[in-house]
């Protein structure tokens, strides 16, 4: 394992000066709001604060005030936050984003879960982080060759986390988090003390009788994950079926890879009018430049072609593995497009030890509400802890 600290060539950043300045924008029709995309006006926002405003520097200097590292697994860099809590007794727990998304996502809630007794809250809560990116997310990025699945990068996680020393662990995730977190639970459920989730989907089976009590929250949800799958998807179908022809358009112009990101930050977030009502614009900006700089647009459409099959295109989606050994916690936000439905999940997670509903947040749960999240972690792992005490080294 080898430290590493991002230092991004100043020539990097005057080529994205020069592309954002040479923008060649496209017409628009007068009042066009989300419903066909990014608005051309909000757009053109963004990107000229991004231009005149927006300091990598600075977003880089707050990154490296975390410890980072890069190891090499299967012949890939894997890039990784690991943040050590002062409390020696913490539970080490490894946290998984998914797409558009980054380790960026975390750097909100990193402080209080791993210092609590800093943030007002129980030294007994708190956790050693690690947060590795992605395969082809980030600086996890060349990837030597094709065939990260989620089960490779569940494997690869697990190894990571014996390297590190932890017998014992915690893992969460979100989006993509959710399906590599899924089954690293189960390959390594020896290890593994629990499982927490901020995004779940709970498709009924096919009998219509699966239907009948459901309430009218519930049933809402089914009507949002066939929305998601009819009207919300086409960005995944693009992604695993033809990355390599998005990849040129993702990879040479800035504003396509912003608006392909920030998109998402409108749909899927507890946002009114803009991504901004919901997330830090300098946030938000730190994710989108960290695809541009790391050309992660490309390769991270190909982790999606990988995985194409496990994919939600549908909302008969297969269940995870049946019986997951480990206890479970769910984090329901409102406003994330897919929310999942108890009855449903108690068939393939028997050891639901927690459920929270909240009544605000979104997708980026991290990002949008740091404090709700955190306070859901730190129940969860007392829970975990009531039922199987985890140990850490």
């Amino acid at each position: 394992m080898q430290p590493f600290r991002i230092n991004i060539p100043e020539a990097d950043l005057e080529d994205l000066q020069r592309r954002l300045a040479a923008t060649r924008w496209p017409e628009t029709s007068p009042g066009m709001d989300w419903e066909r995309g990014v608005p051309l006006d909000y757009l053109r926002d963004l990107v000229s604060y991004w231009r005149t405003e927006f300091d990598w520097r600075a977003a880089e200097a707050k990154l490296n005030e975390f410890p980072q590292f890069r190891v090499e697994i299967a012949g890939t860099p894997i890039h990784f936050l690991h943040v050590r809590s002062p409390e020696p007794d913490a539970t080490p727990m490894i946290m998984t984003h998914g797409w558009p998304g980054s380790f960026v996502e975390f750097t909100n809630v990193i402080g209080p879960l791993t210092d609590p007794r800093a943030h007002g809250g129980d030294p007994s809560q708190a956790f050693h982080l690690v947060i590795p990116s992605l395969p082809g997310f980030g600086f996890s990025n060349p990837v030597a060759d094709r065939g990260w699945s989620f089960f490779r990068t569940a494997g690869a996680w697990a190894e990571l986390m014996g390297r590190l020393g932890y017998d014992r662990y915690v893992i969460q995730g979100a989006d993509l988090g959710t399906w590599v977190g899924t089954i690293q639970a189960g390959l390594d459920a020896e290890h593994v003390a629990g499982l927490h989730l901020n995004f779940l989907i709970t498709p009924p089976s096919p009998d219509p009788a699966d239907l009948i009590g459901l309430s009218e929250i519930e049933l809402g949800r089914l009507g949002l994950l066939s929305l998601f799958a009819d009207e919300g998807s086409g960005y995944m179908k693009l992604q695993a079926t033809r990355p390599q022809t998005l990849a040129y358009s993702l990879t040479d112009s800035p504003v396509g890879q912003l608006a392909w990101i920030v998109e998402k930050f409108m749909e899927w977030t507890d946002a009114e009018k803009s991504p901004d009502d919901a997330v830090d614009r300098d946030q938000l900006l730190t994710n989108a430049t960290l695809y541009w700089l790391t050309r992660s647009g490309a390769s991270s459409a190909h982790f999606y072609c990988d995985n194409g099959p496990l994919l939600p295109t549908a909302p008969n989606l297969p269940p995870p593995p049946p019986v997951l050994p480990v206890p479970l916690g769910v984090s329901v936000f409102p406003r994330d497009p897919a929310q999942p439905i108890r009855r449903f999940a108690e068939r393939v997670f028997p050891n639901i030890v927690q459920w929270s509903e909240h009544d605000r947040g979104g997708h980026f749960a991290a990002m949008e509400e740091p404090d709700l999240l955190t306070a859901d972690l730190r129940s969860f792992a007392a829970a975990v802890r009531a039922t199987t005490p985890a140990q850490s080294q």
